[in-house]
């Protein structure tokens, strides 16, 4: 399933996959990964982007 909330929090912030991908110490293909849906970040990463993104876990990880 894809993380459309990450990728909205990404553009609202106005960052790159890039420019996240540098800020929490992975490459620009985890991130397009992450929000394609093909990769389910470890706990520790999700809470970088997280903090990165300054959402919560919620906000960005919870599938309703």
């Amino acid at each position: 399933m894809k993380n459309k909330k990450m990728k909205i929090a990404r553009l609202e912030a106005d960052l790159s996959q890039e420019q996240l991908a540098v800020i929490v110490g992975v490459t620009r293909q985890t991130i397009h990964l992450i929000e394609a849906g093909n990769y389910n970040p470890s706990l520790k990463l999700c809470i970088a982007i997280s903090k990165a993104l300054n959402k919560t876990l919620n906000d960005l990880f919870w599938e309703e």
